[in-house]
């Protein structure tokens, strides 16, 4: 099962429109993001804007994600939540609507101890019958997965992979020591450090830029996954400064604003998050009027 979570997954802004949820803007962009190459998709993540979406508006972005992908990639559904009830309702209903697996994130908020980590993902791993692949993001979430526990929990027969955002390049050999011989997917959470990640042992990007440059993002990854990575360098340097300038501020803003620069979405976000301040603003558009995009 790891294997199948491999390569460019794009992590899915959500269009809003008039406060709702553009479904005709996610849809059209879902195709884009097929047509342009990527390996898979993954809605409702941090990228997503998870946390302002309502229980009904998380599901239909889910289905509708997997409804307009239509078995031509993989969606990996973000599920996650600081309640572990909650986490095993939205898994469950990830299963029931095709998904391939849950991207599931760390307790936020809460901050759990390693041991209510452990029964967290447990009680979801035990009660819904999905690949599940963890999300590590200790700066949004302020809990940091251990080595030890991301091992303990590898040995659950569903629990597949890790999405590690912390850009710490140490990880992927440590964690290739800790685990067991079993198949386990590890992918990056960040753009930047993304071919390094994959050289380390990675496998893949879970990715914020290829929602403005799906198939420039795809192509790196295709190098990677060729064990090209002289040519995964070369074309990686071309994003760099996009890469760079997509966490200028908190994610989603610099990549909901860039989307609706290339008519993709309204640039529109919930509070309290926001669009970015003029400034970057102008240091987006200039990012891809050099890169060709406008």
């Amino acid at each position: 099962m790891a294997t199948l979570f491999q390569g460019l997954y794009t992590a899915l802004i959500t269009p809003f429109k008039d406060g709702k949820v553009d479904e005709r803007a996610l849809a059209e962009l879902i195709e884009w993001q097929i047509a342009e190459g990527v390996h898979g998709l993954v809605p409702c993540g941090t990228t997503g804007e998870s946390p302002t979406l309502s229980y009904d508006e998380h599901k239909r972005v889910i289905s509708l994600t997997i409804e307009t992908a239509r078995g031509r990639v993989p969606v990996l559904a973000g599920t996650g939540s600081n309640s572990t009830d909650e986490a095993i309702m939205l898994t469950s209903y990830a299963k029931q609507a095709g998904a391939a697996g849950a991207l599931i994130v760390s307790p936020y908020y809460n901050k759990p101890t390693p041991e209510g980590l452990w029964r967290h993902f447990k009680a979801i791993h035990d009660a819904v019958a999905l690949p599940i692949v963890l999300y590590n993001v200790p700066s949004r979430t302020n809990v940091n997965l251990s080595d030890a526990l991301i091992a303990k929990l590898a040995q659950l027969p569903n629990i597949v992979g890790i999405k590690d955002a912390t850009g710490d390049l140490a990880r992927p050999y440590l964690l290739r020591h800790a685990l067991a011989r079993k198949p386990f997917a590890q992918l990056s959470g960040e753009d930047m450090t993304a071919v390094a990640f994959n050289v380390s042992g990675g496998v893949g990007c879970i990715s914020v830029s290829s929602n403005i440059t799906p198939h420039a993002c795809a192509e790196v990854q295709n190098a990677c996954l060729r064990g090209d990575y002289a040519q995964a360098l070369k074309l990686h340097d071309e994003l760099v400064p996009l890469h760079d300038v997509m966490f200028c501020e908190t994610n989603p803003g610099p990549v909901k604003y860039a989307a609706a620069l290339l008519g993709k979405c309204e640039a529109s976000l919930r509070l309290p998050l926001v669009l970015p301040a003029e400034s970057q603003q102008v240091r987006i558009r200039e990012v891809l009027v050099n890169l060709r995009l406008l």
